[in-house]
């Protein structure tokens, strides 16, 4: 078995666009479940509203890319908007109910043939880096080293990534440490105990909704910079990837979603290329396309011992924050 490429391709995972993406992503949904207490199991439609409005501004419209950034995000708090005031004055799984429903439907809509003209329907839409790269300050080269090796419009999506991502980082910080992340806390504890101090959970709620919506969207951007947008990408397997990231990292915590992010995908691309590998050099009894099967198989298991055995992730604390209360 090779292993140099095993690692190697491993290793990239570290700094790569997906693995920004997803960290965004889960920074937002830990600002709806980890201080909110909102069971949101559709991020995967923030992520595609995000990319979607990002593409088509550009493609449509012409826009420069930082219009189209804008309009990506605006539309990731449009969204929940439209979730939030019919669902968060009703019980949590409402919320959960509709965040599920919304994902498909997003998808669906993206996917349909009625607007494909605007949305590319199944085959999604590509050619609109075209002014995010002239903006590259990066000269044309080669930099890094070993499996940390970009060209310069490689090196631009990771490092615009990175800013996007201590940006939402240190947001959801000085947010959390704030009155009104303390009320947020109060909210996710006990929110008739808040309520009946006099403060509006509702809006709370709401704002939540909105600012982590936005976060989740800004991933969806990371997400697509670096090739296309398709619909297929945003499947209920999207959410559920982002909740082990979350989960593992842990959901009450600024850094989880960046650390779960981070070992998720290594362990991830790890097991992609050595079960491959042990099949074909007959380690296991099944062929190579099999044994990639396995490591979905695993990313399942694994979600699932996370819960019963630490459920309030590698960062957590059991006194805070645990998934089952």
């Amino acid at each position: 078995m090779d292993f140099g490429s095993i690692f190697g391709n491993t290793a990239a995972y570290i700094f790569s666009p997906v693995t920004i993406a997803y960290a965004l992503a889960a920074t937002g949904l830990a600002v709806h479940f980890g201080y909110a207490g909102l069971l949101n199991f559709g991020m995967a439609a923030f992520m595609a509203v995000g990319a979607y409005g990002y593409s088509i501004t550009v493609l449509t419209f012409g826009a420069p890319w930082w219009i189209g950034m804008l309009v990506g995000l605006i539309g990731g708090a449009v969204l929940a908007l439209l979730l939030g005031i019919p669902t968060l004055r009703l019980r949590a799984d409402y919320l959960a109910i509709a965040t599920i429903a919304a994902a498909e439907v997003v998808r669906l809509l993206f996917l349909t043939r009625l607007f494909e003209d605007v949305t590319g329907a199944a085959g999604g839409r590509t050619g609109y880096h075209a002014s995010f790269r002239d903006a590259n300050p990066f000269p044309e080269g080669m930099y890094g080293f070993g499996p940390w090796t970009y060209n310069a419009t490689e090196l631009w999506n990771r490092v615009f990534g990175l800013i996007l991502l201590v940006i939402a980082i240190l947001l959801v910080w000085a947010l959390m440490r704030s009155p009104w992340g303390r009320v947020l806390k109060g909210i996710r504890e006990d929110e008739d105990a808040v309520r009946s101090l006099g403060k509006n959970v509702f809006a709370y709620k709401m704002q939540s909704l909105v600012i982590g919506g936005v976060i989740g969207a800004a991933g969806g951007i990371i997400f697509v910079l670096p090739s296309a947008v398709v619909p297929g990408s945003y499947s209920t397997s999207l959410t559920f990837f982002l909740w082990t990231v979350l989960l593992l990292g842990g959901a009450a915590t600024v850094l989880g979603p960046t650390l779960g992010a981070v070992l998720f995908w290594v362990l991830f691309a790890f097991l992609g290329n050595l079960l491959p590998q042990m099949a074909s050099a007959g380690f296991l009894p099944m062929s190579a396309s099999q044994a990639e099967i396995v490591r979905w198989i695993l990313a399942g298991v694994a979600l699932m011992l996370i819960v019963i055995y630490r459920p309030q992730g590698i960062l957590g604390d059991k006194r805070e924050m645990t998934f089952v209360k």
